[in-house]
């Protein structure tokens, strides 16, 4: 890490040599030169906030200095003061339009920030700027993923897929814009093809998982969500997947076990409160458990406490009405 922002410091002050040349006969634009060469020296030693300083004095003198705003928008990322950095490197690149490295720094910055659309104006530029940098394609598709444009999240995606395809990553997120497309198939090619790169990746093992409930396909679902919580005894995802898909195999007792660790795990996991309601009263109906339909409802109550909005939440008002004691 402080390789990196060491060679990034050491690449500003190699063109400061340039600049100089151009600049050397305006005495102010020489002291602004100036104030950027201590505030890459103050960068460099770790002084960040007096290198920010330096830099405000050098761009005050000279308003159209590309290098210090693009210098203050790294300086104010690496201290998380985003907004500020967003609008340094916003004024870096309307004063150098074909500054790759400053459109990708915005993107990152907004994409930190979730303004996801102005994340996409960045990184869609970066893209036209380098065609062939992965991770600007990569980062845009993600971003329009978040906007839930998943034709254009497809486009990058397929764009940095060309680039390179043996990334684990653009699998994974070309599984998810397919998955949010229900093109499960396609979605589960993508999600194979990113463990075959990196094997026993919990997050794409539990993607897979889902797609493959999605298409029915619940005993493979459930070996992957049982060797996720193996991985990690601690995802309450994998807890609530696997719980759903103990309902669709039908083993209510352990759709029970299971849902009931998930709440344990997150008491505000509304939708495991939700498929524990759905399981007691399946015992209510099959096995005339009529000690369990309070526990039924009580879920789906707490369940509609939790996330009112949720989807089919009129649906689970319904049953909630049909099953109630004083409604029988």
């Amino acid at each position: 890490m402080a390789n990196s922002k060491n060679c990034c410091f050491l690449a500003y002050t190699g063109i400061i040599g340039l600049l100089s040349l151009f600049l050397i006969g305006c005495a102010g634009q020489q002291q602004a030169v100036d104030l950027y060469v201590d505030a890459v020296m103050l960068a460099e030693l770790g002084e960040n906030q007096k290198a920010v300083e330096k830099l405000n004095s050098s761009v005050a003198v000279n308003n159209r200095f590309s290098l210090a705003y693009s210098l203050l928008g790294e300086l104010y990322q690496q201290m998380n003061e985003y907004e500020k950095s967003a609008a340094s490197y916003q004024k870096a690149t309307s004063l150098n339009p074909w500054s790759f490295k400053d459109y990708f720094n915005l993107g990152r910055v907004y994409q930190i920030m979730k303004k996801f659309a102005d994340a996409v104006r960045a990184y869609s530029r970066a893209c036209e700027l380098k065609p062939n940098h992965l991770n600007a394609h990569l980062n845009n598709a993600k971003c329009y993923y978040e906007l839930k444009d998943y034709n254009n999240a497809l486009v990058y995606g397929s764009k940095a897929e060309a680039i390179d395809a043996n990334v684990s990553e653009v699998q994974t997120v070309l599984g998810d814009i397919y998955e949010s497309q229900r093109d499960h198939e396609s979605a589960i090619r993508s999600y194979k093809r990113a463990l075959e790169i990196k094997s026993n990746d919990p997050n794409t093992m539990t993607s897979l998982a889902v797609a493959y409930l999605n298409t029915g396909r619940n005993e493979p679902a459930k070996e992957l969500l049982t060797s996720v919580i193996q991985i990690q005894p601690d995802n309450n995802d994998a807890y609530q997947y696997l719980g759903y898909c103990y309902l669709q195999l039908d083993n209510i007792d352990e759709a029970i076990n299971i849902y009931s660790k998930a709440i344990a795990m997150n008491g505000d996991n509304w939708q495991a409160y939700r498929g524990l309601g759905v399981a007691y009263m399946l015992r209510v109906i099959r096995n005339k458990e009529e000690i369990l339909r309070n526990e039924a409802i009580k879920n789906w109550r707490r369940s509609l406490e939790i996330n009112p909005d949720q989807p089919r939440a009129s649906r689970l008002l319904r049953l909630i009405k049909k099953y109630s004691p004083d409604e029988q």
